[in-house]
């Protein structure tokens, strides 16, 4: 069970996440296109390590995945903003994890609409 103060860094490190990459990410580089969300922030105990899962709506899945990849290779550059973003002692090192919890609700939807679209005698 997370402490209150773990949750709390989480729920910071996931809006500060977010910031860096949709300001300063976004303007070092081109590869970043789509929506990009920070889904979750799960900060470890001893506050050395952060999983963020993050969500990236593209115009096709190549585009989604160019983008994931850009913001793994840019962990390091990401840490740093956090540094000095946050008042901490400590940054955590970032591990990015892909969350396709959007995707799969949007392909629940689909079929949903789909079983009714097909049980209406039009």
């Amino acid at each position: 069970m997370k402490s209150l103060r773990g949750e709390r860094l989480s729920a910071e490190y996931q809006k500060a996440v977010y910031e860096v990459i949709a300001t300063k990410l976004r303007d070092r580089t081109s590869d970043i296109k789509g929506i990009v969300s920070v889904t979750k922030a799960d900060v470890s105990p001893d506050l050395k390590n952060a999983k963020i899962y993050i969500s990236i709506l593209g115009k096709t899945p190549e585009e989604s995945e160019a983008a994931f990849r850009a913001i793994k290779e840019n962990a390091g550059f990401i840490r740093y903003e956090l540094a000095h973003m946050m008042q901490m002692r400590t940054v955590p090192e970032l591990r990015f994890l892909w969350d396709d919890t959007m995707e799969y609700g949007d392909k629940i939807d689909r079929l949903i609409k789909q079983i009714h679209k097909d049980e209406d005698p039009q």
